[in-house]
This record gives C-alpha cells, sequence and structure tokens, in this order.
C-alpha cells in the first residue's frame, strides 16, 4: 500500500483483454485501487513487476489460472521461489478444481470464483493486500480431498511437532474459524490463539493463513463435511474445575438442584461412555437412594436437554444422547475445561521433553488457571467425592512438576510465594514441603528451609502419628550439609 495515498496497488495478469477491462472496471481508483500494471502470460509477470516498481511496490497479483505459455500455477510458483510479496489472488471457476489445488499449493493465498459478485473481488483484493488468506474452506476440502494423491501417499503428520494446542488452532484455522471464534471455542485469549499460529508457521515453515489450510486438508487434519469445532454465539460451554457452570454463548445457565447437576457431572466427566440409569443412580445418590427410585433418572435428563439446548433445538438432539444402555454425553459438541485442561498438560510435557523449561512453566500456569475453586465443589454423591479428589490430586501434581522446572529457571521466590499458601491448605502434602524447603535453600533462606521441615514433622506425628518420608528427611540432610543451594 503506498504510504501517501494508502491505495492499493495491483498487478492484473490474464490472457483476455476484455476480462482485464472488466477488472479496472471493478478495481476503481475511488474505492481505494490502483492497477499499476498489466500482462497476458505468466511469463510477462516478472517484467510487468519491474515496470511497476518491483515487487514492493505492488500489493496484490490478480491471477488468471489458464494461460497459453506460463500459467497462473507455475507463474505463482516462481514468484514464491522469491519471497512472500507479492501475494497472489487466484481467478479460477468451478471446473478449475485441479488448477486451484495447484495453485493453493504453488503458494496462492486466495481465490475468487470468475462468477462471483463484484463486491467479492474488492473485498478479496483487498483481504489478501492486507496479508489475509482469502479461502472458502468448504471449496478448498472438495478440491484438495478430489486431488490430492491417494489415501495412503497422504504426507503424515510429524509426530509430537506440534503441542496439543497449536494443533486445536492449526484444525480451527482449516475449518474457517476466525481469531475470536478459535479463541471463543478453546477458551484462550484472541492473542493467544495468533501466538500458537505464529508458531504452527514457524514449525511448519507456512508462509500465511492460507498454506495453513492446504497443509491441514493435505495431511488430514480437516476433511470436508467433518463437524465444526463448537464455536459462535450459542456454543455450549462447560467448567468442572471448580462449582459446575455451564453457559450458552455468554449466558449462564441454571442447572438446577444439586443432586440434578451431579447427575449432569456424571455425564460430563464420562464424555462418549454410555452411562446406565443404575450407574447413575448409584453415582448420585449412593446407598441413600431416591424415593422415587430410578424413574428420577429420566426426569432429571429431561430437565437438562430443556436448560442446556440452544434455539431452535430438539430435544432429541439435545448434547445428552440416548440408547439402550442408558444416556451419553456428546463431548465434541462443547467445550470442557476439563479437555482444555488435558490439552494444556500435554502441551506443557511437551515443552519439557523438548527442552524448553519456560514454555513448559507458562503451559503448566495456563493449566492450573483453569481451576476456579474445588471442583465439583457442593455436588452430592460417591462420583461426584471420587472426582473431586482425582481433580484436586492432579491440581497439586501439576504445581509440583511446575516448580521443578522454576526451580531449574532459578525462580525460587515464586516457588516460595505459591507453595507457602498451598501447604498451608494441604498441610500434611509431604512433596509441596520438600519443594519449598528446596526453594527456600536455594534462595539462601536456610533457616527457614528447617522450620518448614519441623514444621511438617509436627504435623504430621501429632495428625496422623506418623514420621517424616524419606524424600523430606534427604531434602533436611541437603539443608543441613551446607549453606549453598543445593545443585
Amino acid at each position: 500500500m503506498t504510504a501517501a495515498s494508502g491505495e492499493l496497488r495491483v498487478l492484473l495478469v490474464d490472457d483476455q483483454e476484455l476480462v482485464r477491462s472488466g477488472l479496472r472496471l471493478i478495481l476503481r481508483r475511488r474505492d481505494g485501487f490502483v492497477v499499476v500494471g498489466e500482462c497476458a502470460d505468466g511469463d510477462e509477470v516478472p517484467a510487468a513487476l519491474e515496470a511497476a516498481g518491483g515487487v514492493d511496490s505492488v500489493d496484490a497479483v490478480v491471477m488468471d489460472l489458464r494461460m497459453k505459455r506460463v500459467d497462473g500455477i507455475e507463474a505463482t510458483r516462481r514468484l514464491r521461489a522469491s519471497g512472500p510479496r507479492p501475494p497472489v489472488l487466484a481467478l479460477t471457476t468451478f471446473d478449475d478444481d485441479e488448477l486451484l489445488a495447484g495453485v493453493l499449493r504453488a503458494g496462492a493465498v486466495g481465490y475468487v470464483l470468475k462468477d462471483s459478485p463484484a463486491e467479492d473481488l474488492i473485498r478479496a483484493v483487498r483481504a489478501v493486500a492486507m496479508g489475509e488468506a482469502w479461502l472458502d474452506p468448504a471449496v478448498t476440502g472438495r478440491v484438495l480431498t478430489t486431488y490430492r494423491a491417494a489415501a495412503s501417499d497422504r504426507p503424515a503428520m510429524p509426530s509430537g511437532l506440534l503441542t496439543p494446542r497449536e494443533l486445536d488452532v492449526l484444525t480451527a484455522v482449516a475449518r474457517g474459524l476466525t481469531d475470536a471464534e478459535i479463541a471463543g471455542t478453546l477458551g484462550i485469549s484472541a492473542s493467544a490463539v495468533e501466538a500458537h499460529f505464529e508458531r504452527v508457521c514457524a514449525k511448519l515453515r507456512l508462509r500465511d493463513r492460507a498454506a495453513a489450510i492446504v497443509y491441514a486438508f493435505d495431511h488430514g487434519l480437516v476433511t470436508p463435511g467433518a463437524a465444526p469445532a463448537p464455536a459462535g454465539p450459542d456454543a455450549l460451554r462447560f467448567s468442572v474445575l471448580g462449582p459446575l457452570q455451564a453457559w450458552r454463548g455468554p449466558n449462564l445457565l441454571d442447572l438446577g438442584p444439586v443432586r440434578q447437576q451431579a447427575l449432569l457431572a456424571a455425564l460430563v466427566l464420562r464424555p462418549g461412555e454410555t452411562v446406565s440409569p443404575g450407574e447413575l443412580l448409584d453415582g448420585v445418590w449412593g446407598l441413600e437412594p431416591p424415593g422415587t427410585g430410578g424413574r428420577v433418572v429420566p426426569v432429571y435428563v429431561h430437565r437438562l436437554r430443556k436448560c442446556l439446548r440452544g434455539a431452535g433445538e430438539r430435544t432429541e438432539d439435545s448434547v445428552i444422547g440416548s440408547d439402550r444402555g442408558g444416556y451419553r454425553f456428546a463431548a465434541e459438541r462443547a467445550h470442557l475445561d476439563v479437555t482444555e485442561l488435558t490439552d494444556r498438560i500435554a502441551e506443557a510435557s511437551t515443552a519439557s521433553h523438548g527442552g524448553d523449561p519456560a514454555a513448559a512453566v507458562e503451559a503448566y500456569a495456563g493449566a492450573l488457571a483453569l481451576f476456579h475453586g474445588e471442583p465439583l465443589a457442593g455436588l452430592p454423591g460417591p462420583f461426584a467425592e471420587g472426582e473431586r479428589v482425582r481433580l484436586t490430586e492432579r491440581r497439586l501434581t501439576l504445581v509440583q512438576e511446575k516448580a521443578l522446572l522454576q526451580l531449574k529457571l532459578g525462580r525460587t521466590d515464586d516457588v516460595v510465594h505459591e507453595l507457602s499458601a498451598l501447604l498451608a491448605v494441604h498441610p500434611h502434602r509431604e512433596p509441596l514441603a520438600v519443594l519449598l524447603m528446596r526453594a527456600l535453600h536455594g534462595g539462601g533462606r536456610r533457616a527457614d528451609a528447617l522450620a518448614v521441615h519441623r514444621r511438617m514433622r509436627e504435623r504430621l506425628r501429632t495428625d496422623l502419628g506418623v514420621e517424616p518420608g524419606a524424600e523430606l528427611d534427604r531434602e533436611l540432610r541437603v539443608v543441613l550439609s551446607s549453606d549453598r543451594a543445593p545443585s
């Protein structure tokens, strides 16, 4: 874009003068465009760019695909071999699927069908000139699926190259979601989406969003007709890492009495699994079944379906399905914070094993930020109690794993602050005391480290009648043996 005028400079490449004339009429100066050059064949593109002032003086190339000497695919490939700019917007028709697949792989960042309205061409040229992609993922998927190699020849996705979160972002981009929609679907900020996508492009050596879409389809991450991830203003979200809550879009839903909520939790935390009415009865009421017996289960399910359904959704289309064996929660149609937790833990593990402890700490912090109180707080029944214990234990394990990495990075103050507060809530958890002693010792606070051991020993003896474990005593010996931080 020229700095002085703010106009977008466009090069037209088409072997038909009539088509170029039409394009000139559409891309008018009063709408912010300047046609700085034209040529009739792909082999003329370098000279046309040079005459227009060079590649940095052209904001977009509108390229026909069918030309006599050098077609649009080869011309695009030659351009991309010399650098990312200027971006190419392909002109194509529905019977050009093979050519469209070729030009996308060659590096075009968008395409416009020749029978599209003039407004679409204007928006497309403006988008690609500003560094965005202009693709219809549905058409792209059909084209690439039809003309890719046989399934057995499909390139394999490099194992472990992308973190689970980066893979989620890449898949969502290929489905045509905007950054805002991806953020809402994955429960992260739009800036986090941008950061993840930048890392995806760097790792896979992709130029832009268009190349990412092509990559995702070529590697089978997305297939035409696949159900999109839940997104948009009516998306359904659940939180179990605290009091059970559900939202439909921005609206917090009323999930009814606590036993009804406990039944919902028993389904949500067994995604895709058919749970029988008897299992639900035992998990929610335990040894004290309701007076109505098993008849209460379908009543609660019916009420939950009513409060969870979206606008225009029929009861039979509810996220809570049913079959002969019982009821099943369709997790693929909703966002679950516990699924997000699993993804972030995997991301942290990948970063840690890949030798990037700082990124691992960041991922662990993101996972821990998903907790907002005691999991399933206030819900009755054996199932909720068991899950509460399991999820609380998982949280404590994450804190410990993060603390180990922080100590490696020398962030002793961060560890001291977090573990001191957590140990007050879990006064008998020896691994926390060990790490707190290590952090205090590493920060030059030997006396404080010894005091942690003394308090833990007293609590264990007084409250539980046991002696400290071997690891805690081993840390004591390390602290006593030297005034220096342990290696």
